[in-house]
């Protein structure tokens, strides 16, 4: 068959039903295959979106949404390059997702052709692997080896470079499905680290636990569970660790880092032992390393071998699989309950101190995601935001019960991730029949950045909710300029007035902009009450402040105090 048809082939066999693209010159052969494949009886969905950015926001919310591997195609030059956001954004957050592009014929390498661009050295630092397809009896393989370098160890963005011409060339192919690889016994010497680990549990009086993304990618909210009821641990989590395990569990204190909740920083700050599972302790997670470090141990538990040690030397490293370790752990916990009654009181205390108040009279962002978070208690949702204050406020205020319910941009902070990530995991839950609706949070900076995707989500008829926070302004740069750089506020207001629910309704969905509790209250409520079709909200809001926030250079449990 021919390599555009192998190509199809080859991710169908990969369990592949949606890809997300925008097509161009040196792709369209691939788009010519797709054009037959869609009167076979399981035909790809393939989205045409907006922009190719985009299409790689939407790849990597569905493979955040669903655990498998995400695609995304785009031609080559601008089309490729327009990739690079969205490949580093699931390049920093080891999300599995593969990018296909097309490039100018083999016989033009080199040559400044039309559109061509080396998208190679473009993407190595951001991707885990790429390929660039010389050779047509290569092809086949390429593809294969892309899908289980992305969905193996730890995950990652790969990008396969295709030769227009090899589109049209002549390759064989033999239909084979991918294998799962069967995991090792540890050896000895791992064993001994594994009670090494025990031991310092047991004997620790004022554990935590900080859950990670990792944990996400490992399918391991179970043993996680299961790790901190026998050892009778506290939590916290990482932004990218929320919903790993639910919210509501009693030993589960919430989010914490840079913006977390200060019981939770509190706990890590008075903590003798640190048990990181899936979190590479990233500057947002521990503020000032040796402060951080000072007076505890670490144990931490990771996929990748590269991270222990990376940012926190002196941890009792144990990298492999998260679950075979966590069922190690639990083979060689104690049978009977661990007391730590006092560490526990101590723990009560600050969250009963620190309790947020709800009890305001005008709209605020927290008072409304709190709103959100009761109207949604126990229903099937998820929650995608964009990156600003509104995400600190998400993490914060909602609360998360599952895992892959919670779908943000962490390493990166990529403003207008949000609104595709939010298409791509709909799309996701629709092809499962899945009645789970995705809340989108935004504000109104990013959402003039990739908001073109409303475009799409009307098309497709997606029963996205999107709340825009509209208070005019860069809220996370005007905080950061308040607090590090003496209220010199520069580029961060938006002083022009825009009109977003004329925006919104420009592409045909139903919006409506509120100024009030009651008022919010009540378009929620619509909103949930109409499954079948988007809706969007803007909250007309003050301009203020997350809070909490650790001072700079300080130890995680001292924070800012915002007048």
């Amino acid at each position: 068959m021919k390599g555009a048809k192998a190509v199809v082939e080859c991710l169908k066999e990969q369990g592949v039903d949606t890809i997300f693209g925008y097509p161009g010159g040196m792709i369209l052969p691939l788009y010519d295959a797709l054009y037959d494949d869609q009167s076979e009886k399981e035909p790809i969905d393939q989205i045409l979106v907006t922009h190719e950015q985009n299409a790689a926001h939407a790849a990597d919310g569905y493979a955040r949404a669903t655990g498998k591997v995400g695609v995304c195609i785009a031609t080559s030059g601008p089309g490729a390059t327009n990739l690079v956001t969205g490949l580093a954004t699931a390049f920093m957050d080891s999300i599995p997702v593969v990018a296909i592009t097309g490039q100018v014929d083999t016989t033009l390498l080199g040559r400044d052709a039309f559109q061509e661009l080396d998208i190679l050295d473009v993407t190595m630092p951001i991707t885990k692997h790429n390929f660039k397809v010389k050779d047509p009896r290569k092809l086949v393989q390429t593809i294969r080896d892309a899908f289980e370098i992305a969905r193996s160890g730890r995950r990652g963005p790969v990008l396969v470079d295709i030769p227009r011409n090899i589109f049209f060339a002549d390759v064989n192919y033999e239909r084979k499905i991918p294998e799962e690889k069967s995991i090792g016994n540890p050896d000895p010497d791992f064993l001994i680290c594994v009670a090494e680990a025990v031991e310092e549990i047991v004997n620790s009086k004022r554990p935590v636990a900080i859950i990670g993304g990792g944990a996400i990618s490992a399918e391991a909210s179970k043993e996680i569970i299961d790790f901190v009821d026998r050892f009778n641990l506290p939590v916290v989590h990482t932004l990218m660790g929320l919903g790993a395990i639910p919210r509501s569990h009693e030993n589960d204190l919430g989010f914490a880092g840079m913006h977390g909740q200060k019981s939770a920083n509190h706990a890590i700050a008075a903590a003798d032992l640190v048990i990181a599972i899936g979190s590479r302790f990233g500057d947002r997670q521990t503020g000032n390393l040796s402060k951080y470090t000072s007076g505890r141990k670490f144990i931490h538990i990771d996929i990748d071998p590269a991270e222990i040690d990376k940012n926190v030397g002196g941890s009792l490293g144990l990298a492999g699989d998260m679950k075979t370790i966590l069922r190690l752990l639990l083979k060689r916990a104690p049978q009977t309950k661990i007391d730590r009654s006092e560490w526990w009181a101590t723990i009560g205390s600050w969250e009963e101190e620190y309790d947020y108040d709800y009890q305001v009279s005008r709209l605020t962002v927290p008072w409304a995601l709190h709103q959100v978070a009761i109207e949604t208690a126990g229903k099937e949702f998820a929650f995608a935001t964009d990156v600003g204050q509104h995400q600190m406020w998400a993490a914060l205020h909602l609360r998360i019960e599952e895992p892959r319910t919670w779908l943000t941009s962490g390493g990166l902070g990529t403003m207008g991730f949000g609104l595709p990530a939010a298409m791509g995991a709909q799309v996701a839950y629709h092809k499962k029949n899945s009645a789970r609706r995705v809340i989108h949070v935004a504000g109104d900076g990013g959402i003039k950045m990739t908001g073109n995707e409303f475009y799409t989500i009307a098309r497709l008829k997606l029963p996205i909710i999107s709340l825009i926070i509209n208070n005019t302004s860069l809220g996370m740069i005007r905080q950061l300029q308040k607090v590090m750089y003496r209220e010199r506020y520069i580029a961060c207001e938006f002083d022009y007035p825009m009109n977003y629910v004329e925006y919104v309704r420009s592409f045909g969905i139903f919006a409506e902009e509120v100024s009030t509790q009651e008022e919010f209250a009540h378009a929620f409520r619509q909103a949930l009450e109409d499954p079948e079709n988007p809706r969007v909200i803007v909250l007309n809001v003050w301009r203020s402040f997350v809070e909490p926030m650790t001072k700079g250079g300080a130890r995680i449990d001292e924070f800012v105090e915002f007048k």
